[in-house]
């Protein structure tokens, strides 16, 4: 059998490189090399900054690079070389989950390779098979033809996003009801048939993978005159856009419907814990709908750079003209964000933001103080936070006894990071 010595990755972003990492870590004996176009993110790779964080990423790379991980920019070089070159051979389609990255390279469900039925296509299917079972049992390498690899990966994310657009559409009926959205998720996912994985609601799902996916599913459905099922994955979508704005109208409401010039704090900006990837994250939504409102929003998130907030607010689609430069200020630690704010925004649901010290915060807001919980990370700290004097507003659930009813009376447009700026006449 063809014995695979050299693979050559193509993209050093948050597949390709924790990918070629681990592969190059359970696999000594094969050189592993990663290119990109991007000289400074491959400078990044080979510094003692990676370009991205990821838990257990960089011990990882520091333990094999140099000795058979290389990240370069000599594409033709590596492509020339290559035994196998990733993204160009095969259908490898990933599962990976951000946070997790390493974990799931390591132990993964599954691996899934997808081929041509021809001589050649089978080969390449058994030389990488070989290359993953050097540390991934046979049983749980599965091998297809290429539709059906790819299909697998476009629905397996299309089921996760589904699930979390489900829950968060019975969110918004417990708000209505007096019902607990977490009651509902823990009775229903008890239930064999169900499980209880991606059953949290929250302010909605981001990330590279999800949107992207579901709509390639939706663009593949409309091409092949499949129209009823297209509308059926667009609905996915559609529920996620409307409680990112109803997560929106909620705070306008809370804050006796006017935000304009009102101190925001926005706690989290990468779409989930444990990852800078900040791509299709809700915070960006919420940022948006707020700032259009005209409220000054002081952001702060642990591991995302400054740069990179301030990059994805000036896109066009997001904000305009000197839009980002008067409202948004990107804070050094919550306590500053927090320092004098009306309301206290939980994006993102990174573990520190539940050890805060709430009464040290509330100290320094304006009264009424409000927190609005968009990840349910606070849930234990309820009774507390309203003794200490919080006005509480989350995810599925009525908090406060004296709760602002809720019936939104703005309307907020929806959008997409994906569609173009829409082009405002001259006057």
């Amino acid at each position: 059998m063809f014995e695979i010595k050299k693979i050559c990755c193509i993209g050093a972003g948050y597949v390709g490189g924790p990918t070629c990492s681990v592969i190059a870590q359970m696999c000594p004996n094969i050189q592993v090399t990663v290119v990109d176009v991007n000289e400074a993110r491959i400078n990044a790779w080979n510094s003692d900054t990676l370009p991205i964080y990821e838990p257990g990423l960089k011990e990882v790379v520091e333990s094999c690079r140099g000795r058979n991980l290389f990240f370069s920019t000599s594409i033709d070089d590596a492509i020339r070389e290559a035994d196998l070159v990733f993204i160009s051979v095969l259908s490898n389609p990933e599962f990976l989950a951000e946070g997790t990255a390493i974990k799931d390279l390591k132990n993964p469900d599954r691996v899934l390779i997808g081929g041509d039925d021809s001589p050649e296509g089978q080969k390449a299917v058994r030389a990488l098979c070989a290359v993953y079972e050097h540390w991934v049992p046979k049983e749980k390498i599965l091998t297809t033809n290429t539709w059906s690899s790819e299909l697998s990966k476009l629905a397996a994310n299309a089921f996760l996003a589904q699930r979390i657009s489900s829950i968060n559409s019975i969110s918004a009926l417990c708000e209505a009801t007096g019902a607990d959205v977490e009651e509902v998720a823990r009775a229903i996912g008890t239930d064999q048939r169900i499980g209880n994985k991606f059953l949290k609601a929250s302010v909605g799902f981001g990330g590279s993978c999800f949107q992207k996916d579901v709509l390639n599913l939706v663009y593949l459905c409309e091409a092949l005159n499949l129209p009823e099922v297209a509308r059926y994955w667009q609905q996915v979508i559609d529920m996620n856009d409307y409680q990112r704005r109803r997560f929106a109208s909620r705070i306008i409401d809370s804050l006796f419907n006017t935000v304009t010039d009102k101190k925001i704090a926005i706690l989290g900006f990468a779409f989930k814990k444990d990852t800078g990837d900040t791509r299709e994250s809700s915070s960006i939504y919420i940022s948006k709908y707020l700032m259009d409102e005209g409220a000054r929003l002081h952001i702060y998130d642990p591991k995302v750079p400054k740069e990179q907030i301030i990059l994805d607010l000036s896109h066009p689609g997001v904000s305009e003209d000197n839009q980002v430069s008067r409202l948004v200020t990107i804070s050094k630690d919550p306590y500053e964000a927090c320092d004098g704010a009306h309301a206290l925004v939980i994006c993102t649901e990174w573990d520190m933001f539940k050890e805060l010290d709430y009464e040290r915060i509330h100290k320094k807001m304006l009264k009424p103080a409000f927190i609005f919980d968009g990840r349910r990370v606070l849930d234990d700290l309820h009774n507390e936070l309203q003794v200490i004097g919080f006005q509480i507003e989350t995810i599925g659930k009525k908090v406060s006894a004296k709760r602002i009813p809720f019936a939104s009376s703005c309307e907020i447009p929806k959008f997409s990071l994906q569609d173009p700026p829409v082009k405002k006449p001259r006057v």
